[in-house]
């Protein structure tokens, strides 16, 4: 699996990317792992690490921030993590979400979860691999699942910006959580930062739209937050309305 180096500015909770960042511009991708960028005026090939389409993000001839991987077995020495969209920066690594969430829960800077000491990655209820399982000092026990998003229009931020089956089964899989008196959470973070409000792109995946409203209406927290985004860096900001 390809992931980043990164590591963590005491006291500020930022996740710092190490590797060396470099500019570039955009050139096209042809599928969803990788695309060619000029650096410095010569096309190279890099690794996408978003499976989502960021096409409103990727434009030809847009800058690109590149994070150059130090991996001799790899077939492309740079990641491309972000890119700006006019002035604004944002970071579309996929890696970057959990380890931004994981922080903010160590540090308890997300009010509805601060109750929860114990954060374990990566565990499984149901038919379905949660990203956290948080558990507070009674043994009480929270599943949650985040989701990165990228997709912005006009300041609103939505999800998905390509269909999810699986995001859809996590949803209805996080309602089983809370059937067995369990409490249940999904949050949406927001890799940059200046928006108005996030909502569900029902346009794109309307049965996704429809397993987040009931969710929410069968006890699941929604929760959005967005990020202070450099090209080098990125740190849980503020939460942020939503409009279901």
């Amino acid at each position: 699996m390809n992931m980043c180096i990164i590591f963590i500015k005491t006291g500020d909770d930022i996740l710092v990317i190490h590797n060396n960042i470099i500019k570039a511009k955009f050139i096209h991708r042809p599928n969803r792992f990788k695309a060619y960028v000029s650096i410095n005026g010569e096309e190279s090939m890099v690794h996408v690490p978003n499976t989502g389409r960021c096409r409103e993000i990727l434009i030809p001839g847009c800058t690109v921030i590149l994070r150059e991987e130090n991996n001799p077995s790899r077939k492309t020495k740079y990641d491309l993590i972000g890119g700006y969209k006019g002035d604004r920066f944002i970071n579309i690594d996929s890696h970057i979400p959990n380890k931004v969430v994981e922080e903010a829960l160590k540090n308890r800077k997300i009010e509805i979860l601060k109750e929860y000491v114990n954060i374990q990655r990566e565990k499984t209820f149901g038919n379905s691999r949660f990203d956290f399982k948080l558990t507070n000092n009674d043994g009480g026990e929270c599943y949650l699942e985040v989701k990165g998003v990228t997709l912005e229009e006009n300041g609103v931020v939505k999800f998905p910006d390509a269909p999810t089956e699986r995001g859809t089964k996590h949803l209805l899989e996080l309602v089983e959580v809370k059937k067995l008196d369990k409490a249940a959470a999904v949050l949406f973070l927001i890799q940059m930062e200046g928006v108005k409000y996030f909502t569900p792109h029902d346009d794109m995946d309307s049965k996704f739209g429809e397993a987040l409203r009931f969710a929410k209406e069968n006890g699941v927290h929604i929760l959005a937050y967005d990020c202070t985004v450099g090209e080098n860096f990125i740190k849980l900001k503020d939460q942020i309305n939503i409009k279901l």
